[in-house]
């Protein structure tokens, strides 16, 4: 299974991205942490004094000769694989990345759609006009994480009004506008955009005003990628306690993702034959233009 690299970006310490490491997938897919500056969007990715071209040529050219001579002394040796993989990667980013998230060439128009110009919702439009930016270029993972820190900045044990009300202003309006910017780019149908959490929050309250992690029903979104639109599949019951209709696992979520990557998880092992999903859901077909 190719993957390509995942960005996770922590917006509460702006234009932070995070590293995810790929676990059981191995070190070859773990994901690459980026700043959203021009100026220094990788880090280590300047050297600490200029060299001309024809400099950065040599040196490219030794570490390629000595990498070969190693990777036939130690060919089974995964780790040094994918570090050689992850530095030829970095050198190619090194060229492309200021690029991408520099937004002198996006209008005015196109960064007020993401709320850029807000200061409410700068830095979390700063980070999709990015993974849009991502997309053009052929990133075919992106992951967004909005909210992390310690606990988590949704985590509201307490004050959920006050929370949740700040949060929803700083992801409302870039979600929108990364959306239309999809579709009028002619993106989004091929750009599945999923928009989840881990589990949701109680309907009852935790100590005086907040709410407790919730797992029994809660709801998920997606956009784009071959699914219908404007469908809601499935409901909670009157108090939102307990999903009653069209229940269903975070299994069928990757079940329903891989379906439109023209992937099943039953087919996918592993070297050792480790399945990919210890539990193989069930596309939700409902929701499948």
């Amino acid at each position: 299974m190719a993957m390509a690299m995942t960005n996770s970006l922590r917006p509460n310490t702006p234009g932070i991205w995070n590293k995810r490491d790929g676990h059981y997938l191995g070190p070859a897919h773990d994901a690459v942490p980026l700043l959203v500056d021009p100026n220094n969007p990788l880090d280590f990715s300047r050297p600490a004094r200029a060299f001309s071209k024809e400099a950065q040529a040599v040196g490219r050219d030794l570490i390629g000769r000595l990498n070969s001579l190693r990777s036939v002394e130690y060919p089974n040796d995964a780790a040094m694989s994918a570090r050689v993989a992850s530095y030829e990667l970095a050198f190619r980013m090194q060229q492309s990345i200021p690029e991408v998230v520099d937004f002198s060439k996006e209008t005015a128009d196109t960064q007020a759609l993401y709320g850029i110009n807000q200061p409410h919702c700068a830095v979390f439009g700063t980070q999709l006009l990015a993974a849009r930016r991502m997309v053009e270029r052929g990133v075919r993972f992106i992951q967004i994480q909005h909210g992390a820190g310690g606990a988590g900045a949704w985590d509201a044990h307490g004050g959920l009004k006050a929370n949740h009300e700040r949060n929803a202003r700083a992801v409302d309006q870039p979600v929108g506008g990364l959306l239309e910017d999809l579709d009028r780019r002619g993106l989004l149908d091929e750009t599945l955009v999923i928009f989840a959490t881990e589990f949701g929050r109680t309907p009852g309250s935790q100590g005086s005003d907040g709410r407790d992690h919730h797992i029994f029903g809660f709801s998920v979104w997606l956009a784009g990628g071959g699914l219908k639109r404007g469908v809601v599949h499935g409901a909670t019951d009157e108090i939102g306690f307990h999903a009653v209709e069209h229940r269903h696992y975070v299994t069928d979520i990757h079940a329903t993702i891989l379906k439109q990557l023209g992937l099943d998880s039953r087919e996918l092992e592993l070297p050792g034959r480790k399945r990919l999903d210890i539990d193989h859901g069930k596309p939700i077909d409902e929701i499948i233009a």
